[in-house]
């Protein structure tokens, strides 16, 4: 089955699969037939073996899935066993907590710039990176070559930077603005995060729960 055939939900699957099978792995599992991973999980087996599928299937009869290998294999599909380099524009609150606290080695990216136009933030220290002007994006992107870029930043200046990085090579956003990418650009991998939308559904789940 071809990639652009595979349904997202399988996809959005994968890295829960990745980390859970870590768990287990760290837990001293070295088989799990799809019924155990499915209790576990709170899917069902046939749901597992069908997402499993998609790629191949990894399981053999009578036997399950070997959990370590799995989890490689799963690992490679999400491209994992690569390392990115990836750049982050906005280095206010969100994206110093982005800099600071993302694994980006463990998922398949390795954060080498961080850029801001507000001159009291320019020559901050984040980690051990420091933040640079974006007037300097072409010049750092020339002998860096990032594929990827995180976009903290508001909305208007999305605008106008998104155009600028894919001139620059960028070809996947990770992108914390409303600034919808994929209106204006085809062929660019973007996964979008709204935080004020993922809480909005908190609380209807709340209210939901409270009124059932």
């Amino acid at each position: 089955m071809s990639k652009n055939a595979i349904s997202n939900y399988v996809i959005r699957r994968l890295p829960r699969y990745y980390r859970f099978l870590g768990e287990l792995e760290s837990g001293g599992y070295v088989r799990i037939s799809s019924r155990e991973l499915a209790e576990k999980m709170g899917l069902t087996a046939s749901q597992i073996r069908q997402d499993f599928n998609c790629f191949g299937g990894f399981g053999q009869q009578g036997y399950g899935y070997n959990v370590k290998g799995l989890r490689e294999e799963i690992g490679k599909i999400l491209g994992l066993s690569e390392k990115t380099p990836m750049i982050l524009l906005g280095a206010g609150n969100l994206g110093r907590a982005i800099a600071s606290h993302i694994d980006f080695q463990n998922r398949g990216f390795e954060l080498v710039g961080i850029f801001d136009a507000n001159p009291e933030i320019i020559g901050k220290k984040i980690g051990d990176m420091t933040v640079t002007d974006t007037a300097e994006l072409e010049n750092f992107c020339h002998e860096n070559h990032p594929s990827a870029a995180i976009l903290c930043i508001p909305k208007e200046a999305a605008e106008e930077e998104v155009d600028r990085l894919i001139n620059l090579g960028i070809r996947a956003f990770w992108n914390f603005t409303h600034y919808d990418i994929r209106m204006n650009y085809k062929g660019i991998a973007v996964e979008n995060v709204h935080l004020g939308d993922s809480l909005t559904i908190l609380s209807y789940g709340l209210k939901a729960n409270i009124n059932e």
